[in-house]
């Protein structure tokens, strides 16, 4: 199937990239401190993106570089955004050089981490798509338990709009149709099916190690 076009990066001077105004910065001077130096872009904008219960336990996620290459640094990183996010009602958090737009429904919690340079209203577009996309798919019941009964839709939802860190789609009615494609085709959840009974073996296995 084709995949649509990557998501552009933003315009210089829209949100957070308005620092890049002026185009490329020149190269870097003889003892100029590294830190003055712009970041370049990329069409990597996604670093992870999980939904957790109102407990901060993971019930899908999926990262897409190797920030946190292990379980058990993901599951701590989890846990840490979750404690600094669940009693607030702010939107957008900025931990451990990411930054991160959640939003809350019922018992759970959905986040999309980005970089600290990334701009907020992508991560935002991304964010809104993968909400709306779940609360059409679940007849607008977005909570833990008919999120469970559908975790292979919601994989497929989260694939059509990231892929390998790259936004690919931010309208929910597409993401829809070709989720819908998708089903339609015939055994097209063995990828999705994998995913889950690799993620519950990953979750027993770091249960049963703390």
């Amino acid at each position: 199937m084709q995949r649509p076009e990557a998501w552009p990066r933003p315009h210089p001077g829209e949100g957070a990239a308005a620092a890049q105004v002026g185009g490329p910065a020149p190269p870097a001077q003889a003892g100029e401190p590294s830190g003055l130096r712009l970041q370049e872009p990329s069409l990597y904008t996604i670093k992870a993106v999980f939904i957790l219960d109102n407990d901060g336990r993971r019930l899908l996620a999926k990262y897409y570089d190797d920030t946190f290459p292990s379980m058990k640094e993901q599951i701590v990183f989890e846990k840490n955004v979750f404690n600094k996010t669940s009693r607030t009602d702010s939107e957008i958090a900025f931990f451990g050089g990411m930054t991160i737009v959640y939003k809350n429904s019922i018992d759970l919690f959905l986040y999309v981490v980005g970089s600290s340079y990334e701009n907020e209203l992508m991560l935002m577009a991304v964010l809104t798509c993968l909400f709306e996309s779940l609360n059409h798919m679940l007849r607008k019941n977005v909570e833990k338990r008919w999120l469970l009964e559908n975790m292979d839709g919601a994989f497929l939802v989260l694939d059509e709009i990231v892929d390998g860190g790259v936004i690919l789609e931010s309208d929910p009615q597409q993401v829809i149709q070709k989720v819908n494609f998708r089903a339609d085709d015939g055994g097209l959840t063995e990828q999705s099916v994998t995913q889950v009974l690799q993620s519950a073996k990953e979750q027993i296995k770091w249960s049963l190690l703390k």
